[in-house]
């Protein structure tokens, strides 16, 4: 369905401030379609992050800063989050012992559970994407690659 549809806009400053109101919108309901699929598995957006970053560096241990640095909501509470995790039996934490100041944290084997069970529902959320070709994907990525360059170029 049409954005003017949807939220029962039918204008727009121009076509630029209807992609960026596009986009935040379309954002919205992807994050619920996520927080659902998610559900099944007691996990935030956030914390699923965390653990793919942590499952990709296995059998290596990242550190807090490294997490932060790849995740996608850069505004997360990362040490609050992993705190949690802990305490659910999803991630570890351990002092390093060649550098005191630094502490590993890996993923359990819980952790890798929960991504396995995740990953064989794959198809739902690849479902989504049914709705553009290949090429459009590439073109859309483009695009969204350009936005980001130019928030960044903006501060």
């Amino acid at each position: 369905m049409r954005l003017e549809e949807e939220i029962q806009q039918s204008t727009f400053r121009n076509e630029r401030q209807k992609l960026l109101i596009n986009l935040f919108y379309t954002y919205n309901v992807l994050s619920t379609k996520m927080q659902e699929f998610l559900k099944s598995e007691s996990l935030t957006m956030q914390q699923y992050n965390i653990l793919r970053i942590l499952r990709g560096q296995h059998p290596n241990p990242a550190t807090n800063s490294l997490v932060k640095e790849r995740m996608l909501d850069k505004n997360s509470d990362v040490t609050r989050i992993i705190d949690r995790m802990i305490r659910d039996g999803l991630v570890s934490r351990v002092n390093c012992e060649a550098d005191r100041r630094r502490v590993d944290i890996t993923i359990t084997e819980l952790g890798m559970q929960k991504l396995s069970r995740l990953d064989q529902q794959a198809a739902v959320m690849d479902e989504i994407g049914n709705g553009v070709t290949e090429d459009e994907a590439v073109i859309v990525n483009t695009m969204l690659d350009k936005l980001r360059t130019g928030c960044k170029s903006t501060t």
